[in-house]
């Protein structure tokens, strides 16, 4: 039941490229596209129901971790990281993330789908929102910018995603130009990925699930990552040569859609 067949292989890779493409563009780590679609895909596979979106969701953060790596290089080349917020930033999101993997595994799977579309309808509408920022805001300093990644962390563990749906608004808000809150939030995703992946591995090592390392689903992060490590950096290339704004409305849309299909999730349970 739970054999590998070409179309899903297929599928996978397409996941990948359109989620790495997305990751390296918009600096969203791809996790919001990622876990709609492999809970359809465990759904489909009869998957133990109550465990669907927590491996959903940690097999979305491993495959980040290749993912941001691919992006980031991309976006430092063209020097847009800002790698003092990433250093004050980082430590907050580790020991969220750390601590997000362990209430995410502890709460239930439609709770959790709910939660996800949630954040996802909050990071479309702040996409679609285009409120300027207070033109004196800068980033808060060491005390400040450490809580707010942990805010970062934590919620990102518990939904799967990079962190820039939170991170990239954040920086905005304070004034830091769009395309380097983009290449900035890629170099987040990294340390948010590296701590949840640990802490999935950690809360679901008991757990006897079909080709899984925790509740990380071993096929889906091969495929997914191959693919995404491939187009993040033309996504990268493209934020930079692009209109961003267009791009983000575009993709804000998609987002309420993919909101849509984790809340019928949630509802069927």
């Amino acid at each position: 039941m739970f054999g590998i067949d070409p179309l899903l292989i297929a599928g996978l890779l397409i996941l990948g490229a359109i989620t790495g493409f997305a990751a390296g563009l918009l600096g969203i780590g791809g996790g919001m596209m990622m876990v709609p679609f492999i809970t359809m895909l465990l759904t489909q596979k009869q998957f133990p129901p109550d465990q669907i979106v927590k491996v959903a969701i940690a097999t979305s953060l491993a495959s980040i971790l290749f993912t941001s790596v691919a992006s980031v290089r991309a976006h430092h080349k063209r020097g847009a990281v800002r790698w003092e917020i990433v250093r004050q930033v980082a430590p907050g999101i580790v020991v969220g993330s750390l601590l997000g993997a362990q209430v995410a595994v502890a709460l239930k799977g439609a709770l959790l789908a709910a939660l996800f579309a949630a954040f996802v309808g909050f990071s479309a509408t702040q996409m679609l929102s285009g409120r300027k920022p207070s033109p004196s805001r800068t980033m808060p300093g060491n005390v400040g910018s450490t809580a707010a990644g942990g805010v970062v962390g934590f919620v990102s563990a518990i939904v799967g995603a990079g962190g820039g749906f939170i991170s990239v608004p954040l920086m905005a808000m304070c004034n830091v130009p769009i395309h380097q809150a983009v290449a900035t939030s890629s170099a987040l995703g990294f340390p948010i990925a590296l701590a949840g992946t640990i802490g999935y591995i950690f809360a679901g090592w008991q757990q006897t699930l079909p080709a899984t390392v925790g509740y990380i689903w071993l096929p889906a992060l091969v495929a997914v990552t191959c693919a995404s490590v491939l187009t993040a950096p033309l996504g990268a290339k493209a934020a930079h040569a692009l209109p961003v704004a267009s791009l983000k409305r575009i993709f804000a849309f998609v987002l309420y859609a993919l909101a849509g299909y984790m809340i019928w999730k949630a509802y069927r349970g």
